[in-house]
Parts: C-alpha cells; structure tokens; sequence
C-alpha cells in the first residue's frame, strides 16, 4: 500500500509538473494597455518620463533585465489623483528606476539621482535623459538634460545612487551649452552607445555623438550633424534590419505630434531623404497616440523582432488624456516603417510577437486631445479638419480659417467637465446660423491590424442644449446601419451606448449626424469602438 502511495504521488507530481511546463509555454503575452496611469506589480504608480529602458545584468543574478530610467515629476502625481486641471510648471522629484523582464510587469528599484545630488549647483531645468555601460570604467553612466549644460552621472550599478561625473558644455561642439531633448542609443550589434540631441540654435539640427571615455571621464568623443531642416525634438533612434532610424516630433511643447524619421545604412549617415524627414505611415490620425517621439525597445525573441515605439505623453502640462507613456508596436513594409496606433495590445517578449488585444479601441482620436488648439487653426499646425475626424457641411456656414465665419470644431472642457470626461477637449458642433452636419471617422483593417468581423459596441458622452430637430450617433458597416437619437437636452454629460454592432469586411463608419437650430450646441467626447464584452 505504501509503494503505490509513493507511485501514485510521484504520478501526480510528474503530472503536474508536466501541466505548468504546459502552462509556460502556452502562457499569454502580457497586455499593454495606453490611455491609463500605469503601476508597478505592487501597486505603485510609475514616474517614469523623457527617459528610456536599456538591458543590463542584473547585479545579483548576471541575467539580464530590462532597466527603466525617466523624471518623476511632482505635478505628475498631482494630475494622476485629480486629472481635471493642467499645471503649468514642472518640478524635479527624482529619476526613478525600475526593472522588468517582459516590459510589463515592473519593480520599482530605486530613485537613483536625487534632488539633493542634482541641486547642488542650484535647482533647475532637469529633462530627457538616458542610461550607457561604460566598460573601460566599468560604471553606467547617467546623461541628462540639466539647465544650461548635459550632466553625466555614474554608478556601480544600474540601481545604485548615481552621483555627479561632471557637467559638459556643448558650446564647442554644437554652438550652445546646452543639448535639445536627448535619448541614449546602444547599438546590440557593437556595444557601443550614443548622444542621439539636437539644438545649436533653433532645433533645427539632429546631431550623433559617441559616448566614452576621455582624459579618465565619461564623455562625448565626436559630434556628427546628422539632419538639418525643419525644428524638431523628441529625438531618439532605434536599428533595424542593419538600418538606422532616427526619429523625432515637431516643435509642440508638450503636445503630440506627428512621428517623423530618417533612414541610414550606418550610425552617423548619410540618412535619407536628406535634411527632410518623413512622416511614419499610422500616425496622423492621432498624433502618434497623442503621444510626442520618446524613445525605443527592440525586442528580439525567439520568432521575431518588434520594436516598440514608446511616446512621452505629457498630460499634467497639456492636459492632453490619462497616462504619461503610450506604447505601440512597430510593423515594416521592407524599410519603410509602420505606426499601429493600438489601445490595448499583447506582447510576448520571449518570442518578440505581438497581437491586438480583445479589448482594443479601434476609435481614433476619440477624446478629441490630438489637436493643441481650437480647429481650424490658422496657425501651426494648420488645420482645418479634427486629426482622425471629417467634418462634412451639409447646410450652415463653411469651415475656414477665418474666425469671424467658421463655426469652432473643438470645445475646451471646463474643470467641472473633466470630472466626467478625459482631458482639455471635446467635439462641439455648434453654428451661429441653422445647420447640418455629419462628422465621421472611417475605421479599417490595415496591412497589420485586422478589423475583425464581429459584434462591437459604439460609447460617446454627449452634452447637448435644446433646438436641435436631429441629433444621432452611428455606426455603419456592411450597409447596416445602427444608431441611437437624442431626443432631449441633456445640461451635464450623458453616456451613450450602441450595443450589438455588426462589422463586417473589415470597415465600419462612426460618427454624429445634426439638424440644428442657429446657436444650439452640443459636445461630444470619449468615443469608443471596443469588441461586445
């Protein structure tokens, strides 16, 4: 009896082991999800901007991790508890870092620069900043953007307390003291890294510069004009396929802005098409995820490569949506890459494969936070339509520039509104004579995202006044249509749902139609198309 116990029990052992290996490999990629604050595994909100992660050794274990490093800002946490009001200034807390091994699951490590270590020489101006192994020193050394000058920190460790190096002054090398928004590059392939800036008056230059070791101190080595054009920042890089990309964003302060890039065969060029960067193909509909360029992850598995676009989205300065750190997959068409603008996505990091989450949001610019300025905008940028958004007059006055004729196409919540609905704007369609009007977004599959057929669910809040004879929310798909009719006023937000939508060939039309009356107005905001739950 007591031999079969012990047979048995080592059955059942054997079994369930057999089932958690089973487990392992048939476990979920983890989720990314955009538009939300995001936590560490225990709970505890993550700081993290104008950064970048790069992969160390782990000080105890020598496997390697994955090592986040950005600002923690105090109005950062002020926005995160109360997101109804936008702050105006900026003050430095920390840089934080933590570490994970699926870029999902994070643990807070440490602040490994503190204000005490950086105010030293008073406080001031401390921004984007990035993180290279110096191995002639063996130290890691910490470059950031530091008032009037770069400061270069080192440590022992990738988490231990960095401690002030010395300050460089760019003078020599770019013409200022000082870089414009910076990132750190490590090329896989070399182990070497690199100062990926811009500045020497007006932005309007990208410059490359090697990072090592001179007179016995971390410094720059070189300094290579790689762009000279139009003003931009956010500037970063990433390899792929043996091309370099360089990247950056308009000159938008803390709003979101287009992505745009160059191509080279190596590190400091030449890159194509000269002096005149590219828009990525997926991101004008929203601005990049409403999102500016911060940095990249390549993520090399065991079936593929995805890089990860990882966008800074500043929402305690400009107000602009929930989350500081929007994350979306990268796809390429031969060299020519691809912005998959996605809510909510899976990501595998063993294999280096992604899918679209079951819960994605397929609407884009749907809490209408792309645009920095009332539309149409007769300055940069110029605009006439919503980003994502057409906007066809059926009876009323013309969109134009002109501000004495043209109706307001967005409306600036109130702090009162924003205890209800997400950020700065919203929709308003309003004319100061009777009107009509449809405004509608076109979503469809593309070469790398798949509009599933299937039954969705459409969500608005609408705020409206009376007057108006017809005020409906839509969907279209397969010559069916599906819509729900405000009949009443309705003073404070109400939430709209469509249940039971039917998509079908890849496409379906959302959108609002209007019969108005002269001066009757209504707001719309955070329009949603997700898979029935």
């Amino acid at each position: 009896m007591l031999k079969s116990f012990f047979y048995n029990h080592k059955i059942l052992c054997a079994f369930i082991i057999a089932i958690c290996s089973a487990g392992n490999i048939i476990a979920q990629p983890a989720n990314i999800k955009n538009d939300v604050f995001w936590n560490t595994k225990d709970g505890q909100p993550i700081n993290s901007q104008g950064g970048g992660i790069f992969k160390f050794k782990d000080p105890v274990t020598g496997v390697k991790k994955y090592y986040w490093y950005g600002v923690h800002y105090a109005e950062a946490d002020s926005y995160r508890n109360t997101p109804t009001v936008t702050y105006d200034k900026v003050t430095f807390e920390s840089v934080p870092c933590y570490s994970s091994t699926d870029l999902v699951n994070w643990t807070f490590e440490g602040d490994v620069l503190t204000k005490d270590e950086v105010n030293k020489k008073g406080k001031t101006w401390v921004g984007r900043l990035g993180v290279a192994y110096i191995k002639e020193l063996n130290k890691y050394a910490l470059f950031v953007q530091h008032g009037s000058e770069v400061l270069i920190a080192t440590s022992d460790s990738p988490t231990d307390e960095f401690k002030v190096h010395q300050h460089i002054n760019m003078t020599k090398m770019i013409g200022t003291s000082n870089t414009g928004d910076q990132t750190v590059f490590t090329d896989d392939d070399t182990g070497k890294s690199y100062l990926i800036y811009s500045y020497g008056n007006g932005r309007n230059k990208i410059y490359v510069s090697e990072i090592g070791v001179k007179d016995g101190k971390v410094n720059l080595l070189d300094c290579t004009e790689v762009f000279k054009g139009e003003s931009r920042e956010g500037n970063c890089m990433f390899k792929y396929n043996n091309k370099y990309y360089m990247y950056a964003s308009n000159i938008y302060g803390w709003d979101g802005s287009l992505a745009y890039y160059l191509v080279a065969d190596a590190i400091r060029g030449p890159y194509l098409p000269t002096n005149e960067m590219v828009v990525t193909k997926g991101s004008s509909d929203d601005f990049a995820h409403i999102s500016q360029t911060g940095f990249f992850v390549s993520v090399k598995g065991t079936q593929q490569e995805t890089i990860v676009y990882c966008g800074d989205r500043w929402a305690n300065f400009a107000g602009n949506g929930l989350g500081y750190n929007q994350w979306c997959p990268m796809s390429f068409d031969g060299d020519t890459p691809y912005f998959n603008s996605l809510h909510s996505w899976n990501l595998d990091t063993k294999k280096g494969s992604w899918n679209v989450a079951e819960d994605n949001d397929f609407v884009k610019n749907g809490s209408f936070e792309a645009d920095r300025r009332h539309i149409p905008s007769p300055v940069k940028p110029v605009q006439l339509e919503l980003t994502g958004w057409v906007t066809d007059v059926i009876q009323g006055n013309t969109i134009t520039l002109s501000a004495d004729i043209s109706p307001v196409l967005n409306y600036f919540n109130s702090e009162t509104d924003r205890k209800t609905v997400v950020g700065e704007k919203s929709l308003n369609i309003s004319d100061k004579v009777n009107f009509k009007r449809k405004i509608f977004q076109s979503i469809t599959s593309t070469p790398y995202v798949k509009l599933e057929d299937g039954w969705y669910q459409l969500t608005a809040k609408i705020k409206n006044s009376g007057g108006f004879n017809n005020l409906e929310i839509y969907a279209l798909s397969g010559g069916e249509k599906f819509s729900s009719t405000i009949l009443d006023e309705n003073p404070t937000w109400k939430t709209i749902i469509i249940k039971n939508i039917s998509v079908s060939e890849g496409k379906v039309e959302i959108g609002f139609l209007t019969d108005g009356m002269a001066n009757a107005t209504c707001q719309i905001d955070d329009v949603s198309l997700v898979k029935n739950l």
